[in-house]
């Protein structure tokens, strides 16, 4: 393959869309130049295209499709649900199947709550700590992902020009109110006395603390254990919620990055893959912040609606996806990720190329950098990181591997040692052309 001149069909299907979509795009992140790959199926760990191409999916859906494509009992479950209905203004006992699953997996959690997407798990976390502690602000990760709601966005995206010493506000998109920006505090990640800091000026204000235990696009850096310690223990100190984003690292294990870090969250986010495939997203908590919700004694602190939340459809795939996610399971998929972020940094050293793979499980990442990492700013690409990622990106696709244009893969359950194999071999060869293509400074 020899993208893009090997994709006529996906650039016919791009030129169509663009006449309908604004850029021809319903979905930012897919998007690549000069168009992305139109996908037509999948099976297994692998991916069909609009030209017929075939690629080890190592992004599955940006981390939602840990069983890859066409899973034969969350295909089985989903038939005999959509026989049944897949919507009703009511109730169905499928979202009580799954919430007595999630609750058994997540000791910190007592109540769980289904949403349509991650963004919304975020942000009814969000204000659920504001409906139970009365405050109007929170904290959040430099640079860390949370979603599109407007203050889980804040500071997503700082960049050098607009660095300060200590974290500031920055807007992601244009037009978001100064309001927003006022009411969230960004924080650097694993910096333990910044922390303590924000939480002794801001504490009195803020109603929670949002961290993601591996942020995907603070650089998909692990948050140290005493960090976590730290950051929770200030919080309770001050009465202030920790609200846990595991929509992305609850595959990091059995009881998501929670369980293996052994740190007890006030709330939980939850998404992808808790779906099946499906859209979907949970949050979740103790029972007294979870009250709420609770309609049953009249209009709850919080009222929560959602025509399609906890739809069976969601549900049953969900629950059968889950189901499958064993303890083995996870063990195979921390050794898959191990094998080959260690190829991967042995093929940084043998190049003598500056980079590193960074990441937990069945997640990783690549950056091109000679930095210490240990937080957004040190990963942030320069303008020859960027170049490079391209060449690796277009590589690794000519190979017929498809990863984030950023760096991120995320690995599924069916592949086997000799998709790993590929992977890994892909990947060198793919450092090969990014080490040949000019000085490495």
């Amino acid at each position: 393959m020899n993208y893009p001149e090997s994709s006529p069909n996906s650039a016919k299907l791009f030129d169509r869309a663009k006449a309908v979509m604004p850029g021809g795009n319903t979905r930012t992140t897919v998007y690549m130049e000069p168009f992305p790959i139109y996908a037509v199926r999948g099976e297994g760990c692998r991916l069909w295209d609009a030209d017929g191409h075939v690629y080890i999916d190592c992004i599955n859906n940006f981390t939602a499709m840990i069983h890859g494509y066409a899973t034969p009992s969350i295909n089985d479950a989903v038939r005999d649900q959509m026989a049944l209905g897949t919507a009703f203004g009511a109730p169905t006992a499928s979202e009580i199947d799954l919430a007595e699953l999630l609750v058994s997996r997540l000791p910190c959690v007592d109540h769980v709550r289904f949403t349509n997407s991650g963004t919304e798990a975020v942000m009814m976390a969000i204000k659920a700590a504001r409906a139970f502690t009365g405050r109007p602000k929170i904290a959040k990760i430099e640079g860390a992902y949370h979603g599109s709601y407007d203050y889980a966005e804040v500071s997503l995206d700082s960049q050098p020009d607009n660095w300060s010493h200590t974290p500031a506000s920055i807007a992601y998109a244009k037009g978001t109110p100064q309001g927003v920006l006022d009411d969230v505090i960004a924080l650097p990640l694993n910096d333990i006395a910044a922390a303590r800091a924000a939480i002794a000026q801001h504490g009195r204000h803020l109603a929670a603390i949002l961290i993601d235990p591996l942020p995907n696009r603070a650089g998909l850096i692990p948050a140290r254990p005493d960090y976590l310690a730290a950051l929770g223990n200030a919080a309770r100190a001050a009465g202030v919620l920790l609200i846990f984003d595991e929509v992305i690292s609850f595959r990091l294990g059995f009881g998501g990055a929670q369980g293996l870090l052994d740190i007890a969250p006030d709330l939980t986010a939850l998404g992808k893959i808790i779906g099946g495939g499906f859209p979907v997203g949970a949050v979740g908590g103790r029972a007294d912040v979870m009250s709420v919700f609770d309609p049953t004694r009249g209009k709850p602190p919080l009222p929560h609606g959602g025509t399609f939340s906890a739809n069976p459809v969601t549900m049953r795939a969900g629950l059968a996806a889950m189901q499958a996610l064993t303890r083995t399971s996870f063990e195979r998929l921390d050794a898959m990720g191990a094998t080959v972020r260690d190829g991967i940094n042995g093929a940084f050293a043998r190049q003598g190329l500056a980079g590193v793979c960074v990441g937990m499980g069945s997640l990783f990442k690549v950056h091109f950098t000679h930095r210490p990492v240990t937080d957004y700013r040190s990963v942030y690409p320069d303008a020859d990181a960027r170049r490079k990622l391209g060449i690796f990106h277009r590589a690794l696709l000519n190979r017929g591997i498809l990863a984030a244009g950023y760096g991120l893969f995320a690995l599924s359950t069916p592949m086997t040692d000799h998709d790993i194999t590929q992977i890994i071999t892909a990947v060198v060869e793919a450092l090969d052309e990014v080490a040949g293509s000019g000085d490495d400074g």
